[in-house]
């Protein structure tokens, strides 16, 4: 899939389904979501259209050493506001997210994909460049980090645009 992600090839996507991203990605975690849904502070990026990873990465010299996900249920009560203000399409993370995540890909076309835990340096290497770095006063691994990547992955599909959750399915 690539950047800017059409909602046309989200709607194709199901629970399980396998997929990587070619293109921008930006770094989102729990204070880049208060900061903008509680306090009120534009986001310096615009996010229509893009994937977000709930991830921090370690930065040194200019380019990303690791790159894991981060719980994603931590964003659960920021999600759907998040998605239904941002227009962002995919969100990429550790874990799956709860029914309000859910409800919003349904309502706005996005997804919510896995990404391997353990796996952050074979991630660093899917990326090609940093583009840019916002809100860098909130440390390393909260600042927004908008990065350029190639065959990023594998990302595996947890919430699909039918709100359909994989984890919920699996459980029973």
């Amino acid at each position: 899939m690539r950047t800017p992600v059409r909602r046309e090839d989200i709607e194709r996507l199901e629970i399980g389904d396998e997929f990587y991203i070619d293109g921008t990605i930006v770094t989102c975690r729990d204070a880049a979501h208060k900061r903008f849904l509680d306090d009120g502070v534009p986001l310096p990026v615009d996010l229509r259209d893009s994937v977000i990873f709930h991830a921090g990465p370690i930065v040194s010299g200019g380019r990303i050493l690791s790159i894991g996900p981060t719980t994603s249920m931590r964003m659960e009560r920021y999600e759907y506001e998040f998605i239904k203000k941002t227009g962002v399409r995919v969100i990429i993370g550790k874990g799956t997210m709860g029914e309000r995540t859910a409800e919003a890909c349904k309502e706005f076309g996005a997804v919510h994909a896995i990404f391997p835990g353990g796996c952050g340096v074979y991630a660093a290497h899917r990326v090609e460049r940093i583009e840019s770095a916002h809100w860098q006063d909130l440390g390393m691994p909260e600042a927004l980090w908008v990065l350029e990547v190639r065959d990023f992955g594998p990302l595996i599909v947890s919430i699909d645009s039918e709100g359909r959750n994989l984890f919920r399915e699996i459980r029973g």
